[in-house]
């Protein structure tokens, strides 16, 4: 019987995919486990590759980009073994990572997702913790509240010692109980890109299933893999999430006070882009960058906020 499937979503990071792989097969011993990767129409020949290196995975090929909840969904919808990995290309496993969050899974049955440390590529934590979207971390800095008051939002400023139950986990790496996908449903196809763990792990806990960050697993990320491939774009996309997320779980007040406050925000950072890029005459690349991102995201916004402007184009 298969104990765990390992789902692991692409889009054009063929080089990082590989890398993913290796350490799956590298790291995980003594568990009866196969491997799905979804490929969303890449066009960096990944699809090829895998076949080529790993021909145990278990290939899905989209010939478009369907997104990131849409594309787990559909190994999910396949799967049947008791535990689910959901794990970022851009991420590599170290040496027992999955064992140690299936061995506490199993001894704590309450348990829906419990995720791991992150790890930068130099070996430092990164957020591995995500709270509930609120008002408060929408338009309020997430450091400074992180900062303020680590108990409400506990981040990697935190010296964690043992498995913590949290609101929600980052979603590079996460590992999921069968009977709590079974008792909530499958991801939110909602959310395209962003947010549509958050929405899970909410779900989940609504449910009166467990969330866990375990520190004790550590998985390197490299962060964004796919995203940082396209920036604008991914941000448009996390934005859109934002306002999913509040249409989904927050009353008519929160949505307004949301949109209302981001829209601010977005004017202010649009004027001090354009200022800065002004003020370098045109010529830094980093200030033309931040100027064409907060243009976008205008732009975005005074279209009514449509589809076509993510990485779903």
């Amino acid at each position: 019987m298969t104990e765990l499937s390992i789902v692991i979503v692409n889009w054009n990071t063929r080089g990082m995919l590989l890398k993913c792989l290796e350490s799956v097969y590298e790291t995980i011993k003594g568990r009866n486990f196969d491997t799905w990767v979804v490929d969303n129409g890449s066009t960096d020949g990944s699809p090829g590759a895998v076949r080529e290196r790993f021909s145990r995975v278990r290939l899905i090929e989209n010939s478009e980009n369907l997104g990131f909840a849409r594309a787990n969904n559909q190994a999910l919808e396949l799967i049947q073994s008791p535990y689910v990995v959901l794990l970022n290309s851009d991420t590599v496993l170290t040496p027992s990572a999955l064992e140690t969050i299936i061995d506490f899974m199993d001894r704590k049955e309450d348990t829906g997702i419990c995720g791991p440390q992150l790890l930068n590529e130099d070996g430092t934590k990164q957020n591995s913790i995500a709270s509930i979207p609120t008002l408060a971390t929408e338009l309020l800095n997430k450091s400074l509240l992180r900062r303020l008051s680590p108990g409400k939002y506990p981040g990697k400023e935190l010296d964690i010692k043992e498995p913590m139950e949290v609101e929600s986990i980052v979603g590079a790496c996460m590992v999921v109980r069968k009977k709590a996908i079974e008792s909530v449903g499958l991801l939110d196809e909602d959310f395209f890109f962003f947010l549509e763990e958050t929405d899970w792990c909410k779900r989940m806990r609504d449910k009166g299933w467990k969330i866990l960050h375990h520190p004790g697993s550590r998985v390197y990320h490299v962060q964004g893999g796919s995203a940082r491939l396209t920036n604008v774009r991914a941000r448009v996309e996390y934005w859109r999430s934002r306002y999913t997320f509040f249409r989904k779980h927050g009353g008519l007040a929160a949505r307004v006070l949301l949109a209302a406050g981001l829209s601010v925000r977005l004017l202010a950072n649009f004027i001090a882009a354009l200022l800065q890029s002004a003020a370098t005459l045109f010529t830094s690349a980093r200030a033309l960058e931040r100027l064409r991102l907060y243009s976008t995201l205008m732009a975005w916004h005074l279209s009514g906020r449509p589809a076509s402007w993510g990485l779903r184009d």
